[in-house]
C-alpha cells in the first residue's frame, strides 16, 4: 500500500526590518532596487539570499555541495596535498578526469604553463563535496595507467580515466542538490528540478540609496602630523528599510528526488525553513553588522498551488503614525491574506499560522504560535501526515 502526503506545498512569508546595509549590489556597486507599484524599492535578489540559505542550511543538514569550474585542479590539488602525489602527476589525472567528464574545459595556454595538463577551468558542475575524493578515489585506482599515459594537451585529446565512472560521479547528488536542484546539461541525467522557489526580496515601502562618504586615516601621517589628508578617500552605497521574502517548497518534487524517502524529505523540509528563515546576506558585514531577526513568519501548508503574498505591497505601507513601517507591513500583510482567503477560499489551506514580535493579534495568518520553532514543527508535522488506501495512516 502507497503512502501519500496529505499537503503539496509549504510557502513562507517573512517580514524582516534591515538597518543601514548593502545586502546586494549590482554591476556597478549599487545597491540593487526594484520599481514596483510605481514607487523605487530596495531589492535583494533571489540568487544572493538564496547562497545564504544554502550555506546555512549544509551546516544544519551535515552535508555540503560544491559549485566550480575547477573540478580538474580541485582534484589535482587534492592528490597532492593530501595524497603526496607529485604535482606533474596530479595534474595529469586532473587532466585526464576533465577529458573524460564529457564537459567543456580549458587548459592553460601553452606558453604560460608551469606543468602539463593545467586545467584552468570546466564548464560550471555542481556536486557533492564528497565527489572530489571519490574522483580522487578513481585517480588512485588508475595510477599506474595514469603513470604511462600521455598528456592531455588539448581538450580533443582522449583520456584514459572510465568515462562511465567520471561521469556516475558528477551524476552524484545529496540533500543539498535534491532540494535546490541542479543544471548540467552536458551529463545525460545529472539535471535535478529544484524543490525550492524563492523570490526577490524587496522593501514594503519606498526607499532611497544613501551614499556613503569615507576616508581611511594614514596612521603615519596622523602621528607625525607633518601633512594633511587621508590614505583613501571612496563612497559606497547604503539603504534601509523592511523586506518581504517569500518562498514555497514543492514536498511532492522533493520526495521524487529522494525516491519516496518521506523521512529524509521531512527532514530537509524542515532545516531549509529554519534556513530561509534565519538566514541574511552576509555583504558588508564588517562594515554594517545588519544581523537583525524577522519581525514576522507566516506559513502556510497548502493542498493546491503556490501563493505569494507580494500584492500586499503593490501599494506601498505609509510610515506609521509613531514611525516606522514594521507595524504597517504586519498589519497590511495580515489584511491582504485575510481577503486573498475571502476571494480564492479555504479549501487549498491545509495549515495557516504564525509567528513573531508582535503582541497584537494577526487573524488573516491563521493561528499564532509561541515562536518559530513551534511554527515550523507544526507546519511540517501537517504537511507529513500521510494517507494510506485513502485512510489517515
Amino acid at each position: 500500500m502507497s503512502q501519500k502526503l496529505s499537503a503539496r506545498f509549504i510557502c513562507a512569508h517573512v517580514l524582516q526590518t534591515v538597518p543601514f546595509a548593502c545586502l546586494n549590489r549590482d554591476d556597478t556597486n549599487s545597491v540593487k532596487t526594484v520599481q514596483y507599484g510605481g514607487i523605487l524599492r530596495t531589492r535583494v535578489s533571489s540568487q544572493c539570499w538564496k547562497r545564504a540559505i544554502r550555506l546555512d542550511f549544509e551546516q544544519r543538514v551535515g552535508q555540503a555541495a560544491l559549485r566550480t569550474r575547477r573540478i580538474g585542479e580541485r582534484v589535482s590539488r587534492l592528490l597532492t596535498e593530501e595524497r603526496g602525489w607529485p604535482a606533474e602527476l596530479a595534474a595529469r589525472a586532473g587532466g585526464h578526469l576533465a577529458a573524460a567528464s564529457g564537459i567543456k574545459f580549458e587548459l592553460e595556454e601553452k606558453e604560460k604553463q608551469v606543468q602539463a595538463n593545467k586545467v584552468i577551468g570546466n564548464a560550471m558542475v555542481y556536486v557533492p563535496q564528497t565527489a572530489v575524493a571519490e574522483l580522487a578515489d578513481l585517480a588512485e585506482e588508475m595510477r599506474a595507467e595514469l603513470e604511462a599515459a600521455k598528456d592531455i594537451k588539448k581538450t580533443t585529446d582522449k583520456s584514459i580515466m572510465p568515462k562511465e565512472r567520471v561521469t556516475a560521479i558528477l551524476r552524484s547528488r545529496n540533500g543539498v542538490i535534491n532540494l535546490f536542484g541542479r543544471m548540467l546539461a552536458e551529463v545525460d541525467n545529472a539535471g535535478v528540478d529544484g524543490a525550492v522557489q524563492v523570490a526577490h526580496a524587496m522593501t514594503t515601502h519606498q526607499t532611497d540609496v544613501e551614499i556613503d562618504y569615507f576616508s581611511a586615516v594614514d596612521d603615519v601621517t596622523a602621528d607625525w602630523n607633518d601633512s594633511t589628508g587621508s590614505a583613501h578617500m571612496g563612497h559606497t552605497e547604503f539603504s534601509a528599510g523592511t523586506f518581504y521574502r517569500y518562498a514555497t517548497l514543492d514536498l511532492e518534487e522533493l520526495a521524487g528526488n529522494l525516491d519516496g524517502d518521506l523521512a529524509a524529505a521531512r527532514e530537509l523540509a524542515e532545516a531549509f525553513l529554519q534556513s530561509f528563515v534565519t538566514s541574511l546576506p552576509q555583504a558588508k558585514k564588517n562594515s554594517t553588522a545588519p544581523h537583525t531577526v524577522p519581525d514576522l513568519v507566516h506559513l502556510t501548508v497548502r493542498s493546491d498551488r503556490p501563493l505569494s503574498l507580494a500584492a500586499a505591497f503593490e501599494k506601498p505601507v505609509q510610515v506609521a503614525a509613531d514611525g516606522g513601517y514594521a507595524a504597517t507591513s504586519r498589519d497590511t500583510l495580515s489584511a491582504y491574506a485575510e481577503a486573498v482567503n475571502s476571494f480564492m477560499g479555504t479549501t487549498g489551506i491545509v495549515q495557516s499560522g504564525w509567528a513573531g514580535l508582535d503582541p497584537k493579534g494577526h487573524p488573516g495568518l491563521g493561528e499564532r504560535h509561541a515562536g518559530l520553532n513551534d511554527l515550523i514543527g507544526s507546519a511540517v508535522r501537517t504537511a507529513f501526515a500521510t494517507t494510506t488506501s485513502g485512510a489517515a495512516a
